[in-house]
């Protein structure tokens, strides 16, 4: 038996003009999407990014992920919803996966991808690849993520600042996705690798609401907003420095 693929889309940091042409062409000829939602609501920013880009006859199915810290649990919806999904494409199906940004980078679609490969490897999964928050974030503010030889971390914020305190040598230049209630770690990490100075917060990137905060650590006392990011260029800030 034929069975369908899978395509994992990712439909951009919010406006949905940042979407890939091939996304939107797939979009139209699947015969199923599934998005991803907390278990505290079924609201999807993906689809109502992309809404005008999926036909009304198609069913969209929102898949519910705890907002939990415990593995195990997280894990648990993972894999049953990779089955979810495996059982609709062994029927021959095809169907389209959304999610926020780019499909492979802090995303859930990541975890669901894991779960498939081991559970059913006879289907066909294409990943396309989308525009990354802090891609938009950097084109928003003309500002370039790396240069020359640079290099450039990405990490989460979730844990604050930990993981950029422990590495060495400190890098170029940094980005901090979900960087929404960890705000005082971010801040103390970046000013204890010298990156404060060059660093700015980016909330709703995209999407009508976008605000720049040139204070990044100002953010702390604002109400804390999921879509938030912060990125951080040392050798920029020199440069202005200098140029001043």
């Amino acid at each position: 038996m034929t069975t369908g693929t899978l395509f994992g889309i990712g439909v951009g940091p919010g406006d949905p003009e940042l979407i890939p042409v091939k996304s939107v062409r797939v979009l139209a000829e699947v015969d199923k999407v599934f998005t991803a939602a907390s278990t505290r609501n079924d609201y999807s920013l993906a689809v109502d990014i992309v809404r005008s880009y999926i036909p009304e006859k198609t069913p969209v199915e929102t898949l519910a992920f705890p907002m939990s810290n415990d593995q195990n649990v997280k894990e648990e919806a993972w894999k049953k919803h990779a089955v979810t999904i495996a059982d609709y494409l062994e029927k021959g199906m095809n169907a389209a996966f959304l999610t926020l940004g780019d499909p492979l980078t802090y995303s859930t679609y990541g975890y669901i991808l894991r779960f498939l490969n081991a559970c059913a490897q006879d289907i066909k999964i294409r990943t396309i690849p989308g525009i990354t928050s802090y891609q938009a974030a950097a084109a928003a503010t003309n500002r370039p993520l790396v240069e020359g030889d640079e290099s450039l971390l990405v990490l989460s914020g979730v844990q604050g600042g930990n993981r950029l305190k422990t590495t060495d040598p400190k890098p170029d230049n940094v980005v901090f996705m979900k960087a929404y209630r960890n705000i005082h770690g971010i801040c103390e990490a970046l000013d204890d690798a010298g990156l404060i100075e060059g660093s700015i917060g980016i909330s709703h990137c995209s999407r009508a609401e976008e605000k720049v905060h040139t204070d990044v650590c100002s953010l702390a006392e604002a109400e804390p907003n999921y879509w938030t990011l912060i990125i951080a260029n040392r050798n920029r800030a020199n440069a202005e420095s200098d140029s001043t």
